[in-house]
């Protein structure tokens, strides 16, 4: 370490304190429930995007299938969906909306949500003064974006009833 000139001192210096920045910042997420249910559920919209993408439409090889129509011999509002958002991360729009029409807002819903939680989430790291306000504009702002998404869905579970 001795042997070290100044510039080389600076660099090992600046490389502590990014690392010691890292490190704070990560026990900031661990210890931060909204941060900690953002990337939660940011993980589960990957998640689900990477299904539609492995299991093909061509194949019909999903792993869920339909129970109300197995049981029924009827289809329900989600019959087709799978297919339907496969279809749509191929870009096969128009057949993606033969199979259900609800594909798109449903996969619109997706990727908002994906967007809006590193959207959130970097505000919320970046502007601590204004954490509750946007807490509670997420909060509400998500659950318009659902309810709008997923009205028809709603609605048809309460016609069985």
């Amino acid at each position: 370490m001795r042997n070290l000139n100044k510039e080389q001192h600076y660099l090992m210096i600046r490389l502590q304190e990014q690392s010691d920045r890292s490190a704070g910042m990560l026990i900031r997420i661990k210890n931060d429930p909204y941060l900690t249910v953002n990337i939660v559920l940011a993980g589960i919209v990957l998640i689900i995007l990477v299904y539609f993408l492995v299991f093909s439409p061509d194949r019909n090889n999903y792993p869920v299938v339909c129970i109300h129509e197995k049981i029924t011999g009827k289809p329900c509002p989600s019959c087709g969906l799978s297919h339907s958002l496969s279809l749509i991360m191929r870009g096969r729009i128009d057949e993606a909306n033969k199979w259900n029409e609800n594909g798109l807002a449903v996969f619109i819903f997706f990727i908002s949500q994906l967007f809006l939680r590193v959207f959130f989430s970097r505000y919320y790291f970046n502007y601590p003064d204004l954490r509750k306000q946007l807490v509670i504009t997420d909060i509400i702002g998500s659950s318009l974006i659902f309810l709008l998404t997923f009205m028809p869905f709603i609605i048809n579970t309460f016609r069985w009833l």
